[in-house]
């Protein structure tokens, strides 16, 4: 980094404000009034299929799916590549199974969607909880992430204060964006983004495959020798071990994030903003080319990092490879001191903070929403909350949700925290995908069977992963010096994914106080909604 840090920081600084500047223009311009709550929650439904989609594709690529799978891939070769194969299988499976259910019944939250049949608190408060249990994790891992990832593109990693410094200026744009931009701002500045890192990684890209006169092969056999696994770097293992269990753990995290990652509710939230069913498939449609198009990219950036950066050097600069494309933009710059270096450096770490910016900003936007759509207008005040209070809560919640990220991002920002990002997919997996497609599908499917599928599959999650491997009892858990690790994978999901599920069928067909009644209720309202949803027409 000392070859590069009085040069990049000259070009990356000013970057930075401008995209500072230009973001905040953009939000301050977008945001909607102050008592107008439809343009709050779902930007007038204003967007087109083509911009819609390409929000829905910038909420979907966050952070951790720029750095992380690209890190991944550059250190165990493989297991990163199914990684980025399982990441697009899971907006696949969302696009063919639930993205016309979900504009056809929702509104502005999931809990909009899972009330529909069955109304009262209880469901609400549920929707939140586990709205809430899903989206804090991954805002502490991205806020933590961005505070280590922007004193690396400064150039003062060890600088006292610095990375708490950084979490803070992330956090306090994320807070302004979601409290001021709403729906429409954010997503404009998620359109920003995809198109930024489209472009970047494409050029990327390009200069990697150019450096190895554009042969696959070649690139590859670099790859296996800048790894140091040899041909082991194309083969399933480096990540979690070839061992039984090794190969169960894997399986288990390619369940979870197909299932799980297309379910996470700031993904979902963006299929409201659609303005009908034909809407949300073309903007499915668009979504799902472009995030398939970046994850090639991504697995051409990661065996690029791999060739010709290496993992000795990528491990000692992070032991996730989470800075490995902003060391590969490097070693493509060729000398140090060349324009051209500079200047690709500088738009990779443009693309890096804009991602950061961007992703924190619709998770806080989807949290703040269900605390005070279903959680306030919809519990506290029964339903009957006026737009301008509710909106004002909803600002204002953006504000609290913000600041005990941050807070907890500070706390833990020496911490290995990378296994929230897989909590956050289990919960996702575990809980919502199970209460979206039984309640979208299944007439049968009752109050508490949803309450057993939220609670139990988000509780079953949860207690797994702090028993899990992931926490204690290796060299890479968050814990490395204890050991209570009773469940002997990193990922839950090839239990608790069948856990939710049976929870709530369970639930269901257990339900004999109110099966006279209320089940009845609920079957009624059901097979009045059922040809419209399954048709997917308005």
């Amino acid at each position: 980094m000392n070859d590069f840090s009085a040069g990049s920081q000259a070009a990356v600084l000013p970057l930075f404000s401008a995209l500072v500047a230009l973001t905040l223009l953009i939000c301050v311009m977008a945001g909607p009034d102050r008592d107008d709550l439809t343009n709050f929650y779902t930007g007038y439904l204003s967007l087109t299929p083509l911009k819609n989609g390409l929000a829905i594709a910038g909420d979907y690529i966050s952070a951790a799916t720029v750095l992380s799978t690209t890190g991944i891939i550059a250190l165990a070769g493989y297991d990163g590549y199914v990684l980025a194969v399982s990441t697009t299988m899971s907006l696949v499976l969302l696009m063919f199974l639930l993205a016309e259910p979900l504009r056809s019944v929702g509104e502005f939250t999931m809990g909009d969607v899972l009330a529909r049949n069955m109304p009262g608190r209880a469901v609400r408060v549920a929707s939140c909880v586990v709205t809430l249990s899903a989206t804090l994790p991954f805002l502490v891992v991205q806020l933590s992430g961005a505070g280590s990832l922007l004193t690396f593109i400064l150039g003062m990693p060890h600088l006292a204060g610095a990375r708490t410094v950084c979490i803070v200026l992330v956090g306090s744009l994320m807070i302004i964006y979601a409290a001021i931009g709403g729906m429409r701002g954010t997503a404009i500045i998620q359109m920003i983004k995809i198109v930024l890192l489209l472009l970047t990684s494409i050029a990327v890209a390009a200069l990697v495959l150019n450096r190895f006169d554009w042969s696959s092969s070649e690139l590859l056999r670099a790859a296996r020798h800048g790894s140091g696994a040899g041909p082991a770097f194309l083969q399933q293992g480096l990540q979690l071990g070839t061992s039984a269990g090794g190969r169960l753990d894997f399986i288990s995290l390619q369940i979870t994030v197909v299932l799980g990652v297309a379910c996470l509710p700031h993904v979902t939230m963006r299929l409201y903003s659609a303005r009908d069913v034909p809407a949300v498939r073309r903007s499915m449609s668009w979504a799902v080319g472009t995030v398939t198009t970046f994850c090639l990219l991504v697995i051409i950036m990661g065996t690029g990092a791999a060739a010709l950066v290496g993992s000795q050097h990528i491990t000692a600069a992070d032991p996730q490879g989470r800075t490995s494309v902003l060391m590969l933009s490097r070693a493509l710059g060729g000398d140090a001191a060349s324009p051209g270096a500079t200047i690709l450096y500088s738009a990779v770490a443009g693309m890096v903070f804009i991602t950061l910016l961007s992703s924190v900003a619709g998770m806080t936007l989807a949290a703040a929403s269900s605390l005070a759509h279903d959680l306030f207008a919809h519990v506290a005040r029964r339903g009957q909350a006026e737009p301008r209070t509710e909106m004002t809560v909803a600002v204002w919640t953006s504000v609290v949700v913000g600041t005990v990220a941050m807070g907890l991002s500070i706390l833990v920002q020496e911490w290995d925290i990378g296994v929230l990002t897989t909590l956050a997919i289990c919960i996702g997996a575990s809980a919502v995908a199970p209460a979206l497609t039984y309640s979208l599908f299944w007439r049968r499917f009752t109050r508490t069977g949803l309450l057993a599928a939220l609670y139990g599959g988000t509780a079953c999650a949860l207690l797994l992963m702090v028993f899990s491997k992931a926490v204690s009892g290796t060299p890479s858990a968050v814990f490395p010096d204890a050991d209570f690790a009773l469940f002997p994978m990193r990922s839950t999901g090839l239990v608790s994914v069948p856990f939710g599920y049976l929870a709530g069928w369970l639930g269901s067909r257990l339900d004999h106080r109110r099966r006279a009644a209320d089940s009845r209720e609920t079957r009624r309202l059901y097979e009045e909604s059922e040809a419209r949803l399954l048709a997917s027409a308005e």
